[in-house]
């Protein structure tokens, strides 16, 4: 009879403690699994928003700015030979190393108007860009389309009673109002938007824009380096990464993944306990078996073969098992950690290492157990019968 059908069979005969083996190594399989498929999700969904959501670089005009102060009061500051970006100087970014990382180049013009009585700032885009890059504004109506439309800011609209479709004077032009944004609590509320040609004409800053937005088609690419490569081709601009929140997020994901780790790490190490310790009573109980085996001419090898053939088993089982129950639990938290829909990857890779470890844990925690019985006295084991 081969090792391998005493080793079926021992396994059939012996069902609950097949089950509990199972068991203990499935839920730490699965808690591995789970832990992993959510960080490694959850860090993608934040690369994803990196690249499709707002800029990660910004680049204003350079200023050497004296701030006077005394005696803790501020009384402003003097600006030292201000500098303006050029519109026709844009072209430039499109020229470094790293220029095939760039998203959307959206520039913008600020600056002040009189409408409708009220002083408003009025910020020049260009729309096809702007709108891309500002996938969070949601406007009621449409977008810019024509160089005399304009979109409002919800709290700006309320400020000077404008609907859908009114005619704005402006600078002594009249503009259709296409949309306006829905509230978002931040500085987009107070603008009127214009298209970039139309906005530089009415403030009288033709070709220059006063801040550009830059976004990186890309989450790992070297965002430092590409500000160093911007800054040499518009030296006569400050040009900065912002990426303060999307880093806070990482980094909250890596000590997610770490404190993962770590949790995984206890799950596991009791999985292998439950198994060394139903292995260990699986050989105790065995002893009279073990005995008629060596009795028969069964080597020490083959003894432990038997045992570590039956742990083999079990691990691939609970491999397979336990991967497709930790991809099942991590389908129905996603949901809860994250307010848009994720889609669940399955990784064969992850699968194929959910099985690697079930078979690492089970061979480990079974080898010790396996040894012991291959070195059991055949007639001390036979005395038993």
């Amino acid at each position: 009879m081969k090792l391998e059908t005493i080793a079926f069979n021992n396994l059939r005969r012996r069902k609950s403690r097949l089950a509990f083996l199972i068991a203990g190594l499935l839920i730490g399989v699965s808690t591995v699994v789970t832990l992993i498929s959510l960080s490694t999700t959850l860090t993608e969904d934040v690369q994803k928003k990196m690249e499709n959501y707002g800029a990660n670089i910004l680049i204003t005009p350079h200023s050497d700015d004296l701030s006077l102060n005394y005696g803790g009061i501020s009384l402003g500051g003097v600006s030292l030979d201000p500098q303006e970006i050029h519109q026709e100087d844009l072209i430039k970014i499109m020229s470094i190393r790293n220029h095939l990382n760039i998203s959307v180049v959206a520039p913008k013009v600020l600056g002040a108007m009189i409408v409708n009585g009220e002083r408003v700032m009025i910020m020049g885009v260009e729309p096809d860009k702007e709108f891309r890059l500002k996938k969070w504004w949601k406007v009621n109506g449409r977008p810019i389309e024509e160089s005399h439309e304009l979109v409002a800011g919800a709290s700006v609209a309320q400020k000077l009673g404008l609907q859908m479709g009114d005619k704005v004077e402006i600078g002594g032009e009249t503009f259709t109002l296409t949309g306006i944004l829905e509230k978002s609590g931040s500085q987009d509320d107070q603008i009127l938007i214009a298209a970039l040609p139309t906005a530089q004409r009415l403030l009288g800053k033709e070709g220059i824009v006063s801040l550009v937005e830059v976004a990186a088609l890309c989450a790992n690419c070297p965002v430092t380096d590409m500000v160093d490569q911007i800054s040499e081709v518009l030296p006569g601009a400050d040009v900065s990464a912002i990426q303060q929140v999307v880093k806070t997020r990482m980094h909250a994901l890596n000590q997610f993944r770490n404190f993962s780790l770590a949790v995984a790490a206890v799950v596991l190490l009791i999985g292998a306990l439950v198994v060394f310790v139903t292995m260990m009573g699986s050989v105790n109980e065995r002893t009279r078996e073990i005995g008629i085996f060596r009795a028969l001419g069964f080597r020490r090898a083959h003894i432990m073969r038997l045992i570590l053939f039956e742990s083999t088993l079990v691990s691939i089982i609970a491999g397979i098992f336990g991967f497709l129950i930790g991809m099942g639990v991590t389908y129905l938290i996603l949901p809860l950690m994250t307010d848009n829909e994720v889609a669940l990857h399955w990784d064969p890779m992850l699968g194929g290492g959910a099985v690697l470890l079930a078979l690492l844990v089970g061979t480990l925690a079974s080898f010790y157990p396996a040894l012991k019985a291959s070195r059991l006295d055949p007639t001390e084991a036979l005395r038993a019968l």
